[in-house]
């Protein structure tokens, strides 16, 4: 081996322990960056709802993909037409519109009880059945225990009890009329003919078990109905998000999930980060934007899923307060996904725009939030 060849064995070996040594130096810093900004000398103000800033001391706003972006929503008299019509072709001749509060379809007492049952009259498309004789609840489960869903839509059956209240059915209940309902819309799609059909064909054979008789509209009037939803539906379909960017190195993955958890986020089995309402639901989501296999990232995205967050559980205002936690703390800088820092005017705009659209939900009867809200939007 001559010298020429030894030397550059030596200056290779040099160099590839240079890259190995800069390598976990970046990995140390990045690691030891993300505890700093979560160690215990920081006040705990990502998440505690008591922590955040009042109203009158921060501007609670929500974030959105892209700076100059507008939500484009149809107004709420847009609205009555396709509300209308979902109402009056879907429910049976017995059931009366509830295009207002003051109705009572199927003899329902209140609003606020239809409210509590599995099956809406607004939002699922009924079929009312008629025993020659009344119905234990036991017999009825067993009847009804095969038809859960039709393709992606969920089914439910509720019992109009002796003293004419509806209930969902239970063991112990006895019934003198029921009403199945198949959801009309999701996020997916309408109902459609097949799904409808076998829906029927089901539902039938239900009511031949439990000698009732079935009242099936008619299924151009249920398809309308389950189109008008639809469009509501897509039309409502509304995320937010905003961007945390690092001004320097990235951030260790390992540590960053680690520091986050103790924040209040939940990891899901899906590995998706989400900080929860206290109350069973979800305010907002993180993601790191890496794959599970990458060790360090730079940038994080926090995402809300607007029709199915309450105005009052102030999703906005936390995702905010969050996002600007994370950018101090991680010497980070707020963006939209242009990669542009986002500014207060625009923040103010859509939180104009934000109050616009939870206005038309209200109106449209599926507040942002409600039961009916999180079944349509899932």
């Amino acid at each position: 081996m001559t010298d020429l060849q030894t030397s550059l064995i030596v200056i290779g070996a040099v160099i590839v322990g240079g890259v190995i040594s800069y390598n976990k130096w970046q990995e140390y810093k990045a690691k030891k960056s993300v505890e700093r900004a979560f160690s215990s000398s920081h006040d705990d103000v990502l998440m505690g709802a008591g922590d955040r800033p009042s109203p009158d001391e921060e501007r609670r706003e929500p974030g959105f993909s892209s700076a100059d972006a507008k939500f484009n929503t149809p107004g709420p008299s847009d609205y009555e037409a396709i509300q209308q019509e979902a109402i009056d072709q879907d429910l049976p001749a017995d059931a009366a519109a509830i295009g207002s509060l003051d109705a009572t379809p199927v003899e329902l007492a209140t609003a606020v009880e239809e409210r509590d049952l599995p099956v809406d009259y607004l939002i699922d498309c009924t079929i009312p059945l008629t025993p020659v004789m009344q119905l234990r609840g036991e017999k009825v489960l067993t009847a009804i225990q095969t038809l859960r869903h039709v393709g992606g839509k969920p089914v439910h059956f509720i019992g109009q009890r002796m003293d004419a209240k509806w209930e969902a059915i239970t063991h112990g209940g006895v019934y003198k009329s029921l009403t199945a309902g198949v959801q009309l819309a999701n996020r997916s799609s309408a109902l459609n003919e097949l799904e409808y059909s076998e829906f029927v064909m089901k539902l039938r054979q239900i009511a031949d078990d439990l000698d009732a008789d079935p009242d099936v509209p008619d299924m151009t009037e249920v398809m309308a109905s389950a189109r008008a939803l639809h469009h509501f539906v897509t039309e409502y379909d509304a995320k937010l998000s905003v961007n945390v960017r690092t001004n320097g190195a990235p951030w260790s993955v390992t540590t960053l999930l680690a520091a986050l958890e103790r924040q209040g986020f939940d990891v899901r089995p899906e590995g998706r980060l989400v900080m929860p309402d206290g109350e069973g639901g979800v305010l907002f989501s993180l993601s790191t934007n890496v794959t599970l296999a990458e060790e360090t990232t730079s940038h994080l995205t926090l995402l809300l899923d607007v029709p199915v967050v309450a105005p009052s559980r102030d999703g906005f205002g936390a995702m905010i307060a969050c996002a600007r936690t994370l950018s101090a703390r991680l010497d980070g800088t707020v963006v939209d996904d242009g990669n542009q820092p986002l500014a207060d005017a625009a923040l103010s705009e859509i939180a104009g725009q934000l109050e616009a659209f939870y206005a038309d939900m209200d109106a449209a009867d599926i507040p942002a939030g409600s039961a009916r809200a999180l079944r349509l939007f899932n």
